[in-house]
């Protein structure tokens, strides 16, 4: 598998070619990439991906830009694991914004990557002010050299599969809608950092794992299960109760941190690159009068969270492990 950061004439043979964010690689984008490989493999091709970095709306308006589901690092962890051949990693700046839907066309993928086979949702649009549609590339395609295909959204119990659904999910605490959407419990992975040691100070050691967007797309208090803390066995999952959040009655205008307590677990795990699977939302964070009301909700939390291990069937990760 190739990964280029830019798009400048690194395609030296045709390819099969999709575009998307891909942003939570979803059951819509796994069914477009299942379709991809399938006549990438028919015709010969590469299977490749565009995608961009970073997305379009975090440039354009960054104040307002959705949550992002996974950070640049889970998305090619996953594109990786579905046996993607190739990704284009664009850089979205204003060069790149000001193409236009023709010289995209033209330039980019006929003459730079060499495409031959196209697959786009129905609702693609590309170009300088998302001029371009999919009517554009089907009446340009031919004289570029390549031919396009158009694939419909995916439904589950008659919502579409899409990462604006997904985020309302999570932000809602519907955590089984979201595992619905993806295929898979959602989750964060990031490396484990020096924290404030004050869970340790409570008597409920925690796992400081570093955030790439200040904007996570939940908040509260969660059952989860962990990948990679045992190095030994980094597919063997370890149950526990995480906090993710601005810990208000710790800080008055904190950011999220998100911090896992292990149960029954004292290893040393600083550096190590964890991925945290959400399982089922306890309660939204609150803030307490003191930290004595904060420890014993602590308590209430971590029982709460071993009684759901106890007594519910865990789905665990079948793909997109950031480890």
């Amino acid at each position: 598998m190739h990964t280029w950061r830019k798009v400048s004439a690194h395609a030296k043979a045709p390819v099969a070619l999709t575009i998307g964010n891909f942003d939570g690689v979803h059951l819509g984008h796994q069914a477009i990439l299942s379709r991809l490989k399938d006549t990438a493999n028919r015709l010969g091709l590469p299977a490749c991906v565009m995608t961009f970095e970073p997305h379009p709306r975090e440039f354009f308006a960054p104040d307002q830009a959705p949550a992002r589901l996974t950070s640049l690092r889970e998305k090619l962890t996953c594109l990786i694991q579905l046996e993607i051949d190739c990704i284009h990693i664009c850089r979205f700046n204003y060069e790149f914004a000001r193409i236009t839907p023709e010289r995209f066309i033209t330039h980019i993928l006929n003459q730079e990557l060499h495409v031959r086979w196209l697959l786009v949702g129905d609702d693609f649009r590309f170009g300088a002010g998302r001029a371009g549609d999919t009517a554009m590339l089907q009446a340009l395609s031919v004289e570029n050299n390549f031919t396009v295909e158009v694939m419909a959204s995916v439904n589950i119990d008659d919502q579409r599969v899409s990462s604006t659904a997904i985020r309302q999910a999570l932000a809602n605490g519907n955590l089984e809608q979201a595992r619905i959407l993806l295929g898979r419990p959602y989750s964060i992975s990031g490396r484990v950092i020096d924290g404030d040691k004050l869970g340790k100070q409570l008597g409920f050691p925690t796992a400081n794992i570093q955030l790439k967007h200040n904007r996570p797309p939940l908040s509260g208090i969660f059952v989860v299960s962990v990948y990679g803390a045992n190095p030994s066995s980094p597919t063997i999952p370890l149950p526990g109760v995480a906090s993710l959040g601005v810990r208000p009655t710790i800080h008055e205008n904190g950011k999220p941190v998100l911090e896992v307590h292990l149960f029954d677990f004292n290893n040393e795990i600083y550096g190590q690159h964890l991925q945290v699977d959400f399982l089922h939302k306890l309660r939204s964070e609150e803030k307490y009068a003191d930290i004595n009301t904060l420890v014993h909700q602590i308590e209430k939390d971590v029982a709460q969270a071993k009684e759901f291990f106890m007594t519910t069937p865990v789905h665990f990760n079948s793909m997109c492990g950031a480890l």
